[in-house]
């Protein structure tokens, strides 16, 4: 299983101690094999290299499987998580990946290639991207759901 990397975004946080200013750096991640299947990670270290490897090492870790219907999704989400909120829509084939900054980073390694997205409230990348995992966790088909309720996929639909 290949593995697509997107690094999210790089903060430059600082510590003042005695003799001055100690910068470090934080870096949200993003993993996913392009097939519904996608985690994120933040990793913090002293060198921005360092500080990725340690974002990519945390978000194979939370990996988790997302429910799509062919290249895009199949319904209308709404994902929150602290104050980020991200509207999640299905579109046809066609229109493309209609997203901003850290939705776009999640949405693209998980495979989505149809959607329209818009992020409401928070722009922190960081609730952005968890606002997003949210949504997408929350998806589900039919088949899930005609399993779950006893039925056969036929009588869900009508």
């Amino acid at each position: 299983m290949e593995l697509q990397e997107r690094v999210v975004t790089i903060n430059r946080v600082s510590k003042t101690v005695k003799g001055g200013r100690i910068f470090k750096f934080a870096a949200l991640v993003v993993v996913g094999d392009g097939n519904g299947t996608v985690g994120f990670g933040l990793g913090k270290a002293s060198e921005v290299p360092d500080a990725i490897r340690k974002g990519i090492e945390d978000a194979k870790k939370n990996l988790v499987k997302v429910s799509l219907k062919g290249t895009t999704i199949p319904h209308e989400v709404v994902g929150v998580y602290g104050a980020g909120r991200v509207l999640m829509r299905p579109a046809p084939e066609g229109t493309g990946l209609i997203a901003g900054g850290p939705v776009r980073a999640v949405l693209e390694v998980t495979g989505v290639k149809n959607i329209r997205t818009k992020s409401l409230r928070s722009r922190n990348p960081k609730n952005m991207v968890s606002a997003t995992m949210q949504g997408l966790m929350s998806l589900r088909n039919v088949d899930e759901i005609a399993a779950k309720r006893g039925k056969s996929v036929r009588e869900i639909i009508g």
